[in-house]
């Protein structure tokens, strides 16, 4: 029999629901065609992890912070030519 692979979000939505605690966890396994026990070990492990979604990184990824000066070199640029713009316009008589 093949093995099969859960992504996070099932595993997750499968150990809400079990949290929830309003079907029995043999009912989740017929529902969600998973063991109970497996179930069991996703709730817990949603349980021990939960807490790190209220941590808080004190450090930007790398990536961020290249795509924050991206963002301000082209804003620079479009200002320019905004301005630009304006003062033709201007020459222009419109």
């Amino acid at each position: 029999m093949k093995r099969r692979n859960h992504t996070s979000a099932f595993k997750a939505q499968v150990a809400i629901e079990a949290l929830k605690e309003r079907e029995s966890l043999s009912e989740l396994a017929m529902r969600f065609k998973v063991s109970q026990s497996q179930i069991s070990k996703w709730k817990q492990a949603f349980l021990e992890n939960s807490s790190s979604v209220f941590e808080r990184s004190t450090q930007k990824p790398q990536e961020e912070q290249v795509d924050v000066q991206d963002l301000y070199k082209k804003i620079g640029r479009l200002e320019m030519e905004k301005d630009y713009l304006k003062k033709n316009l201007k020459k222009l008589g419109l």
